[in-house]
């Protein structure tokens, strides 16, 4: 953008706080991605546990939002965002140090291992929806997309990096060993939201009971049709995403008996594709607009999780390492203009609550896919449950294309848009 001639700075070069909401985020995603690669070989390779064990696994990261979502959005409302980042990163850095220690000292299990992913779970909601919430306050309206993209993107770039080193790392180092990496980063973003100086608003001490604004949270997230087709999309996507990726550890190491190498190459493929997607979202969004960016985004998404569906040893992999990068451009799209849109559109005192409610249902949806894989896998098997969850996956598409957003051009036209127009989107949503 040129204004009297000068060419304005982006959004990392002109804004600090952004930069430390960047640094800070990125340097989670790196820890994260290290985590999700070595929890689930911890667990098949180290421990040797069942099929159902190992899928289940991802779902305990996840089952938090589904048991105590809104009320931890609730409390992230009432108190300053900051300090419950940085204690909830220090919670995490110490539950998951346990994990290298049992593995030193003999006493590292299969209950261990769920209990310090359900840890890390809690730790992680209550980080993620402040963080979400000092975004929001960081930056302008009119930079969220700008905002939102560069931070997928770049968490894209750094999950990676992440997965790829730790698919390596595990089978030189062993699994446990890696995740004293995920501590390291943690120090870093710990760092990075110590420097954070926002002006946070907070607001005042509500005297409704702590019930009652966690169901205004859940009753704000069904309160229009924008935000009821956002939420339908992202909940059937992670149901049937989540059952073919929770599986994808099992199909690599048990059915392929490949190494943890290739199975960190196809997740950091997921990852290099989010950064395409997360740093191209917002040019694209500008060009084609975010109403059809959104609607379509979802499309060659399915289509890349179900190349898992044909991976064979060897050079066979190379189809998954293609698919997961289409999988992983198509979820960044679709993130970044759903995430964009309910910032622009939420008053800041509801943040919390709106991402809690929102992420209880998406979001849940990946604790229940992980349980549901775990039981496919042991009846049907990896890849007949892998096929099940690409199926489900499709109406993920189908909620876009067909809901009552099918034909909005620009979703951030609606935040201004009349109080009459949002019958006739309630009216499309229920035809």
């Amino acid at each position: 953008m040129v204004a009297g001639g000068i060419k304005k700075k982006n959004l990392f070069a002109r804004n600090g706080n952004f930069r430390a909401l960047l640094v800070s985020s990125t340097s989670g995603v790196l820890g994260n991605a290290i985590a999700a690669v070595a929890l689930p070989v911890i667990a098949a390779v180290e421990l040797e546990a069942s099929n159902f064990a190992v899928a289940a696994l991802a779902g305990m990261t996840f089952l938090p939002w589904l048991l105590f979502g809104l009320l931890i959005g609730v409390w992230v409302d009432r108190l300053p965002r900051r300090p419950v980042m940085l204690i909830a990163l220090t919670v995490r850095v110490l539950v998951l140090a346990l994990l290298p220690v049992g593995y030193w000292l003999g006493f590292l299990s299969t209950p261990l291992l769920f209990a310090v992913a359900f840890a890390a779970g809690v730790a992680s909601a209550f980080f993620q929806l402040a963080d979400a919430a000092l975004v929001q306050q960081a930056v302008t309206p009119d930079e969220l997309m700008e905002g939102n993209g560069l931070i997928t993107g770049a968490g894209a770039a750094s999950d990676a990096a992440g997965r790829s080193a730790a698919g390596w790392l595990t089978s030189v180092a062993g699994a446990s060993n890696t995740l004293i990496l995920q501590v390291l980063t943690s120090v870093v973003s710990l760092a990075a939201v110590w420097r954070l100086e926002v002006d946070e608003v907070v607001e005042p001490r509500s005297d409704h009971r702590i019930w009652r604004e966690m169901l205004d949270g859940l009753r704000y997230t069904f309160s229009t049709a924008p935000l009821r087709a956002l939420l339908f999309n992202a909940a059937l996507w992670n149901l049937g995403g989540n059952i073919a990726a929770s599986l994808l550890v099992l199909l690599v190491l048990r059915t392929l008996q490949e190494s943890e190498i290739w199975l960190g190459l196809l997740l950091a493929a997921a990852s290099v594709g989010g950064a395409v997607g997360g740093i191209s979202s917002h040019a694209m969004g500008e060009r084609f607009g975010s109403g059809p960016l959104w609607r379509w985004s979802m499309v060659p998404g399915v289509l890349g999780y179900a190349s898992l569906l044909v991976l064979t040893p060897g050079w066979g992999m190379i189809w998954g390492l293609l698919g997961m990068f289409v999988m992983g451009a198509s979820v960044a799209w679709n993130i970044v203009v759903g995430t964009s849109f309910r910032q622009r559109v939420c008053p800041p005192g509801m943040m919390g609550r709106l991402g809690a409610a929102s992420r209880m249902v998406s979001w849940g949806m990946l604790a229940l896919a992980s349980f549901l894989a775990g039981i496919l896998a042991e009846t049907i098997g990896i890849r007949s449950a892998i096929l099940v969850g690409v199926v489900i996956a499709c109406s993920a598409p189908l909620v876009a294309l067909l809901g009552p957003l099918r034909s909005i051009r620009r979703l951030e036209d609606l935040v201004e848009a009349p109080a009459a127009d949002e019958p006739d989107l309630d009216s499309a949503a229920s035809a």
